[in-house]
């Protein structure tokens, strides 16, 4: 195989933080990822925001930003809004190659497989899985958008690599190419869909980001057993935009006055915001409950806030501020479920288990949906 100086270069920086194998790395140089990203996009910028890249106009800047270990966006606003405007929700990009390297190592597909994909994307991955199962596997890959999955088919034609490719909704599979060996996953998942499971052959393997939607994504490998079920754990850290058949409903204004709540909370916001990867677990599984937090600044200083949500509910949701120098926080809430009660009751439960990280949790998947355990699956949480 010819050397190709830009891949050896992104395979030292990934190898810095991936422990991926040579075969995955192999791939890696039989896959150019150049050959997948759009002219335009938005990769990350030195100060910390996005940049457009644009390989007419600035071939190296886009090599660069190609040939690193960057996410680089490629729609906004599920294609509503042009990339160069660099502003929007992001809704399909090049996954970051250390994050691709760490999935294809804990998939582990082997040559001869046959390997759902879920979400196609630009088409580098169902590339390299290609490439990984070799000529004698097969790969189906599944992606929602149908102008994603008309580029990404583009792409592949290009490359010379020929999956099998579907427009639909991943949460249904693809009864009618099943058993799977491997079903690997490259969006976030909130509720992991059961036709994964019925579709894998026993001893088959998931691998998917998994996203309950307070604090961190994490990596969920699952394994199916002969009587229909799964059972994993939490190897390492995935963040991947949700299915869209999985988004939540953005929170909507209280209804009535009398919907509007303000408290005050002795328990910093930070403390809960910034906990381990464990804790996030935990709340998620004890509550599911959503969050996002920011810092920044307004007419009366510094502040920090974070916003929870009931994924379930867009009439449920509420804040809380941090100030400097603040004794108590003020908590906002609106809807009944007392939101913030829920999760600090769920963040010292955490605490009362001895603080275990996301290595000590665990999922099982059965038809009636998903359970989280610690330690062992008959410890459900």
């Amino acid at each position: 195989m010819t050397v190709h100086e830009p891949t050896e270069a992104l395979i030292r920086e990934v190898g810095a933080f991936s422990p991926a194998g040579e075969r995955v790395y192999d791939a890696f140089r039989a896959v150019h990822r150049e050959l997948f990203i759009p002219a335009v996009g938005l990769a990350d910028s030195r100060d910390g925001g996005v940049r457009v890249i644009d390989r007419d106009g600035d071939e190296r800047d886009w090599l660069a930003a190609v040939y690193s270990d960057t996410v680089v966006v490629t729609q906004l606003d599920d294609g509503a809004t042009d990339l160069r405007r660099a502003a929007g929700d992001y809704t399909s990009s090049a996954s970051a190659p250390s994050t691709v390297a760490d999935l294809l190592e804990w998939l582990s597909p082997e040559p001869g497989h046959r390997v759902l994909e879920i979400g196609t994307g630009t088409g580098w991955t169902a590339a390299l899985l290609s490439h990984l199962v070799g000529p004698d596997g097969a790969v189906i890959s599944i992606e929602v958008d149908a102008a994603v999955a008309g580029q990404a088919a583009e792409n592949l034609a290009a490359a010379g690599v020929h999956p099998h490719l579907v427009v639909g909704d991943g949460a249904d599979g693809c009864p009618g190419r099943a058993p799977f060996d491997r079903v690997h996953v490259t969006c976030g998942i909130r509720h992991i869909p059961y036709a994964w499971v019925r579709q894998s052959r026993p001893g088959g393997v998931i691998v998917l980001p998994y996203r309950p939607g307070f604090g961190a994504g994490h990596a969920l490998r699952l394994v199916v057993t002969p009587d229909g079920v799964a059972y994993g754990r939490f190897p390492g850290f995935a963040s991947y935009m949700l299915m869209r058949s999985q988004r939540k409903p953005r929170p909507r204004p209280a209804r009535r006055p009398e919907d509007k709540r303000w408290s005050s909370s002795l328990v910093d916001p930070r403390t809960v915001a910034h906990a381990p990867a464990g804790a996030g677990l935990a709340i998620s599984a004890l509550t599911g409950i959503a969050s996002v937090h920011a810092g920044d600044r307004d007419e009366d200083g510094e502040l920090f806030r974070l916003w929870l949500s009931d994924p379930a509910d867009p009439y449920a949701w509420g804040t809380v501020e941090w100030r400097p120098g603040a004794g108590e926080y003020e908590v906002y809430q609106v809807g009944d479920r007392p939101l913030w009660d829920e999760v600090t009751d769920a963040y010292f439960r955490w605490v009362s288990w001895g603080e275990p990280g996301p290595d000590r949790f665990g999922m099982t998947v059965t038809p009636d949906g998903h359970h989280m355990w610690l330690h062992a699956p008959d410890n459900v949480i």
